[in-house]
């Protein structure tokens, strides 16, 4: 590989960075490009710390002459077992803790393999091993991600060479700088879904930030809160109320996702979501399997909760279909995308009617109306009834099962 041919790789990686290439075909990319120009690259494994609620970051990986798994996520590197072991024994964890930049082991030269897996690649005719970090400053620096690690490995007889290190000294940079470009990306759309949701972190990424800017849209509306949570909270000990808090709401949230349906706030215990479809039936339909799936899953979280003698709830659902408004609402420094209009309120009348009339789904009449024919026998009337703040007395109706309304 020629001193000039730097130049190739680079504006390469600066091409498919812009481009908005995937982390793991960068590196894929920049590796098999080196190899073609003849720099004996053989293994490569970079990785990067995330912003994400549960993973702490991502790896990618690419082998000459293996199909290897090309990315995957870890969890906490700091945990306990074999995972903080493994990076303790790392080549990386020694470049995170001090302040070299680089470390290398000539495997076939008489080096030590001290590293985790270094063992393993001698074994497998690997002569040579590099490690490299580039460390970000503060101002380049979101959550966790602070830094940008990446090894390289031969099997070549003679190891790499002053030329090639020199080389990889020169091309590491630009190929942290093009994976550092694409995860920040990831990152923005991780943080808009997890705090927005899906459908509103797409379109909010879609350019649609403008105050006041919204769309008049057609949609079966789910507002649903905790049975008796105010009580729990009062007499639970503080260690229970969170994780409490979140099992019961990872369940409402799971259900909707899944069902396709997109949950739009979180409000203390209440969830409000939409489900939004071409035709009213097939939103019905939807959200009717949602809380299905949340049913079942209800039963066997309380049932493990009350073997270990740990509190349990219930879950109050109210369902309406209506015209909403679906956009930017607030002011120019702080925006939440929602639905708003009567719709909105009514649903949650509904939902505040479950503790009075004592059923734990409600729906209105004319969330009923749009049900398809083949579940409308699953409907049971419990009669007509005034909501706060609504002008005049709704029908409402609950789901009927085996005979029992619940």
């Amino acid at each position: 590989m020629e001193y000039s041919d730097i130049g190739t790789v680079a504006a390469w990686l600066t091409e498919q960075g812009l481009n908005g290439a995937t982390e793991s075909e960068l590196l894929t990319g920049f590796c098999e490009t080196c190899r073609r120009l003849g720099l004996p690259l053989d293994r490569s494994l970079a990785l990067m710390d995330t912003l994400h609620p549960v993973h702490e970051g991502r790896a990618f990986r690419w082998d000459s002459e293996e199909d290897v798994e090309a990315e995957f996520a870890y969890g906490p590197m700091g945990g306990d077992g074999n995972s903080l072991e493994n990076w303790q024994r790392s080549a990386f964890y020694r470049l995170w803790a001090g302040t070299d930049n680089e470390v290398r082991r000539r495997l076939g030269f008489g080096d030590p393999a001290d590293f985790y897996m270094l063992d393993t690649m001698q074994a497998e005719g690997h002569t040579d091993f590099v490690a490299m970090v580039r460390k970000f400053e503060k101002a380049g620096t979101i959550g966790e991600m602070d830094c940008f690690f990446a090894h390289f490995v031969t099997r070549h007889p003679e190891g790499f060479s002053d030329h090639h290190m020199m080389i990889l000294r020169k091309l590491v940079p630009v190929l942290a700088l093009a994976i550092k470009c694409i995860a920040l990306g990831r990152i923005a759309r991780t943080i808009a879904e997890v705090y927005l949701g899906e459908d509103a972190a797409r379109q909010v990424l879609d350019g649609k930030i403008s105050r006041g800017k919204s769309e008049r849209i057609s949609a079966v509306l789910w507002f649903s809160d905790l049975v008796n949570y105010t009580k729990i909270s009062d007499s639970a000990s503080p260690e229970e109320i969170l994780p409490m808090l979140n099992a019961y709401s990872d369940l409402v949230i799971t259900a909707v996702h899944e069902a396709g349906g997109n949950v739009l706030k979180l409000i203390g215990d209440g969830v409000l979501a939409i489900f939004k479809a071409d035709a009213p039936a097939d939103a019905c339909s939807a959200a009717l399997k949602a809380e299905r799936m949340l049913h079942e899953r209800l039963v066997r979280l309380n049932n493990e909760r009350a073997f270990e003698e740990r509190p349990t709830t219930d879950v109050y659902i109210g369902l309406h279909i209506g015209d909403v408004f679906y956009g930017n609402i607030g002011s120019q420094e702080r925006l939440d995308f929602t639905v708003i209009g009567p719709a909105v309120n009514e649903v949650s009348r509904i939902a505040s009617l479950c503790r009075s009339v004592d059923f734990n789904v409600l729906m209105s009449s004319d969330f009923a109306a749009a049900v398809p024919e083949t579940e409308r026998g699953a409907l049971a009337c419990v009669g007509r009834y005034a909501l706060r703040g609504v002008q005049r007395p709704q029908e409402l109706f609950t789901l009927e099962t085996a005979g029992t309304i619940r």
